[in-house]
């Protein structure tokens, strides 16, 4: 038997031992789990049933609303206008996989269900669906219900759940606040298999989180009136990626001060291309430019999962993938020199072999690293400073560029003892490259 099926089997039966009266030992299953059936016995839950399918259920002091009256109070509530959020930053990452991802109310209402539809259709089995109600004193413990009752995020694995007809399920949610009041507005949740009892879906949940309340924040309106706010993901906060030096690329956020943290060559090629490319790339796109043959949509969308949740879950947006924070890199910092022409010789040196843009045989990489080298070729030709041709022509990009020197030896007054050698170079280049 795994750790987690015997883990399972005890909960089971600390469960059963509860519904038959008997207090399960406090190693069994956890406190806070335990005190949520304990709620949920006392509030009479049935707990070989959910909530009924016919019509749209309710739980305590939760009124009852027509098809037409939901519809309307779900386009009006502020966690409505986040969504969009929420979908480029989670729902699209759990495509295929057998995942709903769940926006409720305050009072645990389910206001929006997504996922694909085998997904939602299988939820809709529990009544996991649009317009339930899934509070604690509706159907007993479950985790977006629990969220609300204890105001943070919490992940309730199988037979923790207080009704039977859940306990093949798992989930983890966790609550949105407004910001500005600090009361709870709703919950954000991942419901699904044995792939949601795992402890990152609880963090990738809270990232989402943190996510939404920066941008509910970032808005700074009322949240009463959703209108209001930009239908655009915003520009959360700075962080800068440095890729080119010939130790691990490094990417730190600017806005919260904290450390530098390593990423993946992979990561870092995704985060220069879509830096690249501020308008988005779509899956295949993305694949493309990231391998010779081009990637499955499953591995640039597994990459794309693992760069969220290492860097945060709101980097990267979703159809099509792009930024979404304001990121500067030492490639963007040289691109911006190049073309003010100011330092070059110092361009030069700060370009150094090219980190990331050399070591990558990513298309996409090659090709940015085509166009960074020549643009600062034909900037360093056409200005003709002499210490900038020298810096060139001394690096390991420029060694070899025999347009470089023979503009070097154009601009040594002649007399310069430094004449000869660069005439001597170009001689060389021109025997060797039979030119």
């Amino acid at each position: 038997m795994t750790d987690a099926a015997a883990v399972a089997t005890r909960i089971r039966r600390a469960y059963e031992e509860f519904l038959s009266g008997v207090t399960p030992p406090s190693d069994a299953v956890r406190s806070i789990v335990r005190d949520s059936w304990a709620r949920s016995l006392s509030r009479g839950i049935d707990p070989s049933d959910v909530n009924p399918a016919d019509g749209l259920p309710t739980g305590e002091s939760v009124p009852v609303m027509t098809a037409d009256e939901f519809a309307e109070y779900r386009a009006a509530h502020p966690i409505t206008a986040v969504r969009p959020l929420v979908q480029s930053l989670m729902v699209d990452a759990i495509a295929d996989t057998g995942v709903v991802v769940a926006l409720t109310d305050q009072v645990g209402r389910l206001l929006w269900v997504e996922g694909d539809s085998a997904a939602r259709d299988k939820a809709g089995d529990i009544n996991f669906v649009e317009g339930s109600v899934w509070s604690e004193e509706a159907v007993g413990t479950n985790a977006p219900g629990l969220a609300l009752a204890v105001d943070r995020g919490v992940q309730i694995v199988g037979p923790e759940h207080f009704a039977g007809p859940v306990q093949e399920w798992s989930c983890a949610a966790a609550p949105v606040h407004d910001p500005f009041t600090g009361h709870v507005i709703g919950v954000i949740d991942v419901t699904g298999g044995r792939e949601v009892a795992a402890p990152f879906a609880l963090a990738a949940v809270r990232s989402v989180v943190a996510a939404v309340e920066r941008e509910l924040q970032s808005s700074a309106v009322d949240l009463a009136d959703p209108a209001t706010f930009h239908a655009g993901l915003p520009r959360l906060s700075a962080a800068h990626l440095a890729v080119l030096g010939d130790g691990p690329h490094r990417w730190r956020r600017t806005a919260d001060g904290a450390s530098a943290r390593t990423v993946s060559p992979r990561h870092a090629e995704i985060l220069v291309l879509l830096q690249a490319f501020p308008e988005g790339l779509n899956t295949e796109q993305l694949a493309l430019k990231l391998a010779e043959e081009g990637l499955d949509p499953v591995s640039v969308r597994a990459e794309i999962s693992r760069l969220r949740r290492d860097l945060g879950a709101d980097v990267v947006a979703s159809r099509p993938y792009r930024l979404t924070l304001d990121i500067s890199s030492d490639i963007s910092d040289i691109r911006a020199r190049i073309e003010s022409g100011t330092d070059l010789p110092t361009v030069v040196d700060d370009l150094g072999r090219g980190g990331l843009l050399v070591e990558s045989t990513a298309p996409g990489i090659v090709e940015i690293f085509e166009e960074l080298r020549e643009d600062l070729r034909s900037r360093l030709i056409a200005g003709g400073d002499v210490a900038a041709l020298r810096k060139w022509t001394s690096s390991v990009h420029g060694r070899d560029d025999l347009a470089a020197w023979r503009r070097l030896e154009h601009r040594l007054p002649v007399g310069h003892p430094d004449r000869a050698v660069v005439g001597g170079r170009i001689r060389l280049l021109d025997k060797r490259y039979g030119l």
